[in-house]
Protein backbone atom coordinates (compact mmCIF):
# COMPACT_ATOMS: atom_id res chain seq x y z
CA UNK A 1 0.00 0.00 0.00
CA UNK A 2 1.37 3.49 -0.69
CA UNK A 3 1.98 6.04 1.52
CA UNK A 4 0.91 9.55 0.53
CA UNK A 5 1.50 13.63 1.61
CA UNK A 6 -0.35 16.79 2.42
CA UNK A 7 0.58 18.91 -0.07
CA UNK A 8 0.13 21.83 2.53
CA UNK A 9 1.60 20.20 5.45
CA UNK A 10 3.85 17.53 5.07
CA UNK A 11 2.09 14.95 6.78
CA UNK A 12 2.10 11.16 5.48
CA UNK A 13 -0.77 8.71 5.87
CA UNK A 14 0.11 5.66 6.57
CA UNK A 15 -1.97 3.04 5.40
CA UNK A 16 -0.40 0.35 7.88
CA UNK A 17 -1.11 2.97 10.96
CA UNK A 18 -4.55 4.53 9.32
CA UNK A 19 -5.45 7.74 11.31
CA UNK A 20 -7.62 6.02 14.49
CA UNK A 21 -8.26 9.56 15.72
CA UNK A 22 -10.80 10.37 12.55
CA UNK A 23 -12.29 7.00 12.08
CA UNK A 24 -9.53 5.49 9.74
CA UNK A 25 -8.61 1.77 10.84
CA UNK A 26 -5.29 0.59 10.41
CA UNK A 27 -4.92 -1.27 7.33
CA UNK A 28 -7.11 1.08 5.28
CA UNK A 29 -5.74 2.02 1.14
CA UNK A 30 -5.89 5.52 0.78
CA UNK A 31 -7.86 5.41 -1.69
CA UNK A 32 -10.81 4.01 0.16
CA UNK A 33 -10.74 6.56 2.70
CA UNK A 34 -14.00 8.29 2.76
CA UNK A 35 -13.60 11.38 0.37
CA UNK A 36 -14.62 14.30 3.13
CA UNK A 37 -12.18 12.94 5.03
CA UNK A 38 -9.37 15.96 6.12
CA UNK A 39 -5.77 16.07 6.97
CA UNK A 40 -5.32 15.57 10.76
CA UNK A 41 -2.42 18.22 11.05
CA UNK A 42 -4.22 21.10 9.00
CA UNK A 43 -7.38 20.38 7.47
CA UNK A 44 -6.30 19.67 4.10
CA UNK A 45 -8.86 17.61 1.94
CA UNK A 46 -8.20 14.35 0.37
CA UNK A 47 -7.67 16.09 -3.06
CA UNK A 48 -4.62 17.96 -1.30
CA UNK A 49 -2.76 14.58 -0.96
CA UNK A 50 0.09 13.26 -3.47
CA UNK A 51 1.32 10.31 -3.94
CA UNK A 52 4.67 9.62 -1.99
CA UNK A 53 7.58 8.97 -4.38
CA UNK A 54 9.96 6.61 -4.28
Amino acid sequence: MANYVCAVCAYEYDPEVGDPDGGIAPGTPFEDIPDDWVCPVCGATKDQFDLEEG
